[in-house]
């Protein structure tokens, strides 16, 4: 008896949750089940009249047809469903446009002598350095840091410890504390704040331009809003903790 079981293929295509895969699945299945009835109706007609076929097994394939069917347009709906909700967090992020957002986030960027960080640790700590290194992951600065609990800000100047000035670009800073045990503290927050200048939507996520830097806009922890009058406007740095002193700088 020839096997009736065509379906395999696109039941394993429509197991995966993409655009893609949903599209072919569905190709798979349509072709999958044009063979079946192929098969169903030759069979049927060379049968033996005295001995006829089981139809079970005509019964099993074609409910296994409709099984597959179902999934392939469960997942076609949650892929739409998927592409709403990234759409609107798109239109959401727009909203964010020229205001103040804090991101977290090691990387920084080194623009006319200047790049800032804020970090926060989550309990005090014997010693705190601060690890400057460049896009290569190369090390071109190590700075002591503040080793209260709570939120500190870094302006770099942009020079190694040699004192040479680097070219602008992104750096990336890590925070390696200890407490008084000895132990790395961990969940060391670092953070880089900055006007936020565009909203762009790739592969379905919602990034946001800050500081020349692009990130996803699930990284902003702080937003605020930035006075309009130039006159009055800060600078482009968090205005929340004054009270942390000033900040570190290297230079």
């Amino acid at each position: 008896m020839t096997d009736l079981n065509p379906i395999a293929q696109a039941q394993q295509a429509a197991s995966g949750v993409n655009q893609t895969n949903t599209a072919s699945s569905a190709a798979s299945l349509t072709d999958n089940f044009d063979t079946f009835l192929t098969l169903l109706t030759s069979q049927l007609q060379n049968q033996d009249p005295l001995s006829p076929m089981d139809s079970q097994e005509f019964v099993q394939q074609l409910v296994q047809f409709s099984s597959v069917e179902q999934q392939i347009q469960s997942t076609q709906a949650i892929q739409a469903l998927l592409n709403v909700q990234a759409a609107l967090a798109q239109l959401s992020s727009v909203d964010y446009i020229g205001k103040y957002a804090l991101v977290e986030t090691s990387g920084s960027l080194l623009s006319e002598g200047s790049a800032e960080w804020s970090y926060q640790l989550p309990q005090d700590a014997t010693s705190t350095q601060l690890v400057i290194t460049n896009e290569q992951g190369a090390t071109v600065g190590t700075i002591n840091g503040q080793t209260g609990t709570g939120e500190h800000r870094l302006v770099w100047d942009g020079k190694d410890t040699q004192g040479n000035t680097l070219p602008d670009g992104v750096y990336n800073l890590e925070v390696v504390a200890f407490n008084a045990d000895g132990e790395r503290i961990q969940d060391v927050s670092v953070l880089v704040g900055g006007r936020v200048t565009g909203v762009e939507l790739s592969n379905g996520q919602a990034i946001v331009e800050v500081g020349g830097m692009q990130v996803p806009a699930s990284r902003i922890v702080r937003l605020r809003e930035i006075p309009a009058d130039p006159v009055e406007q800060p600078a482009i740095t968090d205005p929340a903790d004054e009270e942390e002193g000033e900040p570190e700088a290297v230079g």
